[in-house]
Formats: C-alpha cells, sequence, structure tokens
C-alpha cells in the first residue's frame, strides 16, 4: 500500500541538523515534498538521518533528496538503510556533476542572432545556386557541342508532363483573369463614357503582364515542385549517386531534359494564356458592354502597339522558363538522405521561383519603360 512521503527536522549541532525520513519516498509517494524539504532546510547540512519508518525509496526520492540539502549526507548516517543509501550516494553523484543548463541569452541578442543567421544562409543559398548555375552552363555547353548524346525521350517526356498536361489549368485561370479585368473596366470606364477603352485594358493588360505572369506562377508551383520531388526523391534513394558511379552525368539526364522542356513549352504555354484571357475578356465585353466579337479584334488589330505588348510578353517567357526549372532542378540535387529535408526544399523551390518571377517581372517592368517599350 502506498503512503505518502513525509519527513521531520530536527535540530542538531551548529547548523546541522537531523532528518527524519517516513513514508514512501517514490516516484508515486514523493508528490511536493522534495520542494518543501529544500525550502525549510534553507541551506543547512543534514548531519544525521531516521530511517526507521522509511518505507519505498526510488531514484526520484533520492533525486529529491539530494536537490534539497546543501552539502552530500555522510555515508553513515544511511547506515539503517544501506541499500537506500546506494542510490541515495549514485544520484547525488549524478545531480552534482550534471552540466547546469545553459544561460538563455537576451532577447535582444537572440534577434540579432537570428538576423545574422538569415543573411549568412542567404549568402550560403547564393553562393550555392551560382555555382549549380556554372555546372549548368557546362552542360549545357556539353549538350551543344555533342547534341547525338542528348536523351530526346526525357526531353519530349517532360515537354509532356510539364507543358501540354498543364494546357487545362493555364487555359482556364486566364480565362478567368481576362474575365475579371474586363468586369473591371466596364465598371469603371463606363462610368466616364470610356467604355470602349475596355477593350484595350484588356488586351494590354493579358499580353503584356497577365498571361505570362500567372503562366509562370501555376509552372512554378507545378513544376517547380514536381523537378525538387522527383531529383530529391532520386537523391534520398541514391539513384543519383548510381548514375554518377556509371559515368552517367546526371546534369545531362535530370535537369537539361527539364530546362529544355520549361523552355519550349512556357511561351507556348503563356500563348495558350494570352489568346484565352483574350477570349474572357470578349465574352464580358460582348454581355455587359454589347460589343461583339468582331468589334474586340478590330480594336485589338486596328492598335499598332498591340505588336509591342505581344512581344514584351513573349520575351519574359523563355527567361522565367530557365528560372523555374534551375531552381526547382538546383532545390532537388541539394536534398539530404531524409524526408524533411526533401519537404523543405520541395517547399523552397516553389516559393524561390514565385518570388524571382514577381521581382523579375519588376525588373523587366523597369527595362521596357526606360525603353519606351
Amino acid at each position: 500500500m502506498n503512503r505518502t512521503a513525509q519527513y521531520e527536522i530536527r535540530d542538531g549541532e551548529g547548523r546541522t541538523v537531523t532528518l527524519r525520513l517516513s513514508g514512501d519516498w517514490s516516484t508515486t509517494g514523493i508528490g511536493r515534498q522534495g520542494d518543501r524539504l529544500e525550502a525549510e532546510l534553507a541551506g543547512r547540512a543534514v548531519g544525521a538521518l531516521d530511517l526507521t519508518e522509511l518505507g519505498r525509496f526510488d531514484t526520484a526520492g533520492a533525486l529529491a533528496v539530494a536537490q534539497a540539502t546543501s552539502q552530500p549526507i555522510p555515508e553513515a548516517a544511511w547506515a539503517e538503510r544501506p541499500e537506500a543509501g546506494r542510490i541515495y550516494a549514485m544520484i547525488e553523484k549524478l545531480d552534482r556533476e550534471s552540466c547546469a543548463p545553459p544561460r538563455r541569452s537576451h532577447p535582444i541578442t537572440r534577434t540579432f542572432a537570428k538576423i545574422g543567421l538569415g543573411v549568412y544562409d542567404f549568402a550560403a543559398e547564393a553562393m550555392l545556386s551560382l555555382a549549380f548555375l556554372g555546372r549548368l552552363i557546362v552542360a549545357v555547353g556539353s549538350a551543344l557541342k555533342h547534341p547525338r548524346a542528348i536523351r530526346w525521350p526525357a526531353w519530349f517526356s517532360q515537354a509532356e508532363r510539364a507543358g501540354l498536361d498543364a494546357i487545362p489549368i493555364i487555359a482556364v485561370t486566364n480565362f478567368f483573369i481576362g474575365a475579371v479585368i474586363a468586369f473591371l473596366g466596364a465598371n469603371l470606364l463606363t462610368q466616364f463614357g470610356a467604355g470602349v477603352f475596355t477593350v484595350q485594358l484588356v488586351a494590354v493588360s493579358v499580353l503584356r503582364e497577365f498571361a505570362v505572369v500567372i503562366t509562370s506562377v501555376l509552372l512554378a508551383g507545378r513544376s517547380a515542385s514536381s523537378f525538387a520531388a522527383e531529383i530529391g526523391s532520386m537523391r534520398m534513394n541514391q539513384e543519383v549517386d548510381a548514375m554518377q558511379v556509371m559515368g552517367v552525368s546526371p546534369f545531362q539526364a535530370l535537369v537539361i531534359p527539364r530546362l529544355a522542356a520549361m523552355l519550349l513549352m512556357l511561351p507556348l504555354l503563356t500563348f495558350v494564356g494570352m489568346v484565352t484571357g483574350l477570349f474572357g475578356g470578349a465574352l464580358v465585353t460582348w454581355s455587359e458592354l454589347s460589343y461583339g466579337p468582331a468589334f474586340f479584334i478590330q480594336r485589338i488589330t486596328e492598335d499598332p502597339a498591340m505588336d509591342t505588348h505581344l512581344m514584351v510578353g513573349l520575351i519574359k517567357a523563355p527567361v522565367f522558363a530557365v528560372v523555374i526549372a534551375a531552381i526547382g532542378c538546383r532545390q532537388g540535387m541539394s536534398v539530404a538522405g531524409d524526408v524533411e529535408s526533401l519537404g523543405r526544399r520541395v517547399t523552397a523551390a516553389v516559393v524561390q521561383a514565385i518570388f524571382a518571377i514577381i521581382f523579375l517581372d519588376a525588373v523587366f517592368a523597369m527595362i521596357f519603360l526606360e525603353l519606351n517599350l
């Protein structure tokens, strides 16, 4: 039957006391007695023990007694219960020789440490990306130098998976983007008697910006993550190492086909997005403003600036394609041997690709603004 741990402190000679322990000083019986004993001893040393009514005594009780006393209890004091003395001696030694918990640094120090660590991680990531870019350039040069070594089946397979299979989602998304722009233009411009310019608003926004950006962002979430997951799983299964042992370049077998597929398919998907975006805008202008499809097409074809807007949109596509493929493959090649690393790299591939697309789009906007395009 369990008995609650109890104690009694009797004054002894000088600052030493006699400690009487009773009940079960075990995991189930100790409760908060260790804290109370430490408070009542208040730094006084225990010179003798009364263990006549001590029940069970385990490591939990020994730890409570060791932490409550300021000095080790003499071995002779445990003569009545030598087995309890041995447990106490072992626990007291471990508690005395254990390292103190590390001091928690100041919040300001931790804040600056996190900032410094973030800057270091950013610099390290930039260096690894530049190294990957250098190896990619060398691999591209080798592929162009030896075209017979190109793995054409892998190229076409990746083009189908990364490009053709994405046509439905690209078309539907850009269709609704064009429709939303037309709704906003029709609602705002008709207030000023300029509803006819809704056609130009839809055409310029879709051809110049939205088609290529929306398509690239969708492929960043769809293809960049796929590239990182596929290559990363091969890294986890040591298939990439096996390829190197067999003399096959991972860049030639894994990276170049995906890069070529994205470089070929993203401009085509961008054009599909332009067509469907204009189609969505045409339907809205027809239903809201009663401007038929013939009028919509005529307004676009008669505007000489539309060729420039189309060119600007298509110029961005190959650059975005290289960025998406390079980031996805680079993160896949950086996967370690655990699933957690794979998850982090796949997430990083999507986030970095989308960020790079938005950043490069802003850079292109400033460049074309300076060129009056």
